[in-house]
């Protein structure tokens, strides 16, 4: 009898139509997998042997990297200059980001029939564009300079700071919110004492994060007009100066890694404030 029991309690596991989609489900995936590599012409062979002729490449074209180049004052200001483009696309896009998160939040929106689809469209059109493209774009519209850069980099700030703002604004306690609008407050009253004070240390965790992220977006966008260390790379590029490029792809890497680490410390400092 008991073996007749787990017998049954061993098949009553398997349920079949379920078991059946889900092996139906792995399997179009790999016929989508296998039918991509095909279709693509990815032949799996060759990277196996990428790493080597990456290596030839690195070595012989690359190395060693010309030093005495990114040393150089104008290419040390240019570096300035996408620190002071990352600085100011982070600031003027989370400055921008405070109302529209606000306006895109449902729960704290002042108007939900104009202000809420307002936020949600420019948040969504701020982040469906990539950062490059909008560099190129207002490169075409307003020339070569840091100006488009700091465009594109605000724009990809408000988009991304935006929607996480937004998120975490939705997800305050109503109460502090039903408490303050009890006293007759206005909507600008209930933003300033009863969501900000609950999501300042998030927010503060988000635009350190769109900080580090914009610095290094802020090395590639001037890659297509926006000056900075991007410009110097696509110069060497185009002349053919192996030698420099390797020395500012390096420094760029550097650079990252500094901010990498800065913009952690930063972050568990305001951990440490929440716990």
């Amino acid at each position: 009898m008991n073996h007749i029991n787990s017998t049954n309690t061993r098949w009553s596991r398997f349920k079949f139509p379920d078991t059946a989609i889900k092996w139906s489900i792995y399997m179009l995936i790999l016929v989508f997998i296998w039918f991509s590599l095909i279709y693509l012409n990815i032949h799996l062979g060759r990277s196996l042997t990428m790493f080597g002729r990456i290596w030839h490449l690195l070595y012989f074209r690359y190395y060693p990297p010309r030093i005495s180049h990114v040393l150089s004052r104008g290419y040390l200001w240019s570096i300035v200059e996408t620190i002071q483009m990352a600085f100011l696309g982070t600031l003027i896009g989370t400055v921008l980001a405070i109302p529209f998160s606000w306006f895109a939040s449902f729960n704290v929106t002042p108007n939900k029939k104009i202000l809420y689809p307002l936020g949600r469209g420019v948040i969504i059109a701020s982040r469906s564009v990539h950062e490059m493209i909008w560099t190129i774009i207002f490169v075409i519209i307003l020339g070569y300079g840091m100006l488009p850069g700091v465009i594109a980099l605000t724009l990809r700030t408000l988009g991304f700071s935006g929607k996480l703002f937004a998120e975490e604004i939705e997800a305050i306690d109503r109460g502090q919110v039903e408490a303050i609008q009890a006293t007759g407050a206005n909507p600008l009253q209930l933003l300033c004492f009863a969501v900000l004070p609950q999501v300042k240390v998030a927010w503060t965790g988000i635009t350190i994060y769109a900080w580090d992220s914009a610095f290094r977006a802020a090395t590639v966008v001037g890659f297509f007009g926006a000056g900075g260390m991007g410009w110097y790379l696509r110069r060497a590029v185009d002349q053919i100066q192996y030698h420099r490029v390797a020395a500012i792809l390096l420094s760029i890497i550097i650079l990252v890694v500094v901010s990498e680490i800065t913009s952690a410390w930063a972050r568990s400092k305001v951990a440490s404030q929440t716990s």
